[in-house]
């Protein structure tokens, strides 16, 4: 799935899991409340998990992108440095998404 998938899922899914959460709460059913408590629950950790490797990947992206600039500065192949520059930016969109 594209982290924009997984971002929707997770989203909708930490949402009806604290409404189940609610109305478990106010009709007075445990099972129903514990287990929205649940699906929120493992929904919001699956988001965590899921920005992290993002962030992880833009941190990879952008250290790729300074190497190649540097590279193609010094070997004076603009290609090489354009596409550094690329990844950089790459990897900073990433990290702040």
């Amino acid at each position: 799935m594209s982290n924009l998938t997984d971002k929707i899922s997770n989203t909708a899914n930490s949402y009806i899991g604290g409404a189940k959460e609610t109305v478990g709460n106010a009709i007075g059913n445990p099972n129903l409340a514990a287990n929205g408590a649940s699906q929120k629950a493992q929904a919001d950790a699956a988001q965590k998990a899921a920005d992290t490797k993002l962030h992880a990947e833009g941190l990879g992206h952008k250290m790729e992108g300074q190497v190649q600039q540097t590279v193609g500065q010094v070997t004076g192949n603009t290609s090489l440095e354009a596409r550094g520059h690329a990844n950089d930016v790459r990897g900073d969109l990433e990290r702040s998404v």
